[in-house]
């Protein structure tokens, strides 16, 4: 029987290299000069720290836009609240979500039951398996969720026929 699973991965060699530059561009931009603004990474969280909001907001485009120029999606960030902390600093902490929550596997398995397409669809930890009898089915099923689910980033492997 055919089968694929839908998962959620980040690169996180690419996401420490795009803090890399970013770390880079704010040590040699003359806006950030004498300024504590720098950026902080362990292991799937970042912490952006600045001397105000408007720094971290600058910062964090520098980030972004590093991180898409790489090639990873930036609606796997969950972006924390701002935080000010001793004197006029100011500091957000930025999670890279990694793997799909229960609450969105059940979601999707609950739209490929409700396409009434002839597939399973099963829970497997952090992924869905999707198994069906044809691989025409299947794509249809990937086509489904690449139209259907935008707010989250979905990857489609371990395509086996």
């Amino acid at each position: 029987m055919p089968s694929f699973d839908i998962v959620s991965e980040v690169n996180l060699v690419e996401v420490r290299n795009a803090v890399e530059q970013s770390v880079k561009e704010v040590g040699t931009r003359y806006d950030f000069k004498g300024s504590s603004a720098k950026i902080e990474q362990a292991d799937k969280v970042l912490t952006i720290y600045a001397d105000s909001e408007f720094q971290i907001d600058q910062v964090k485009d520098i980030l972004l836009g590093k991180l898409s120029k790489r090639g990873i999606d930036v609606r796997c960030l969950d972006h924390g609240k701002l935080e000010t902390i001793g004197g006029n600093k100011a500091k957000q902490v930025i999670t890279v979500k990694e793997g799909i929550e229960t609450e969105l596997a059940k979601k999707l398995t609950r739209m490929i039951k409700d396409s009434k397409l002839k597939v399973q669809a099963s829970i497997q930890g952090e992924s869905v398996r999707v198994t069906g009898a044809k691989r025409d089915i299947l794509q249809e099923v990937i086509a489904l969720m690449r139209k259907e689910v935008t707010d989250f980033p979905l990857q489609f492997n371990n395509f086996r026929d």
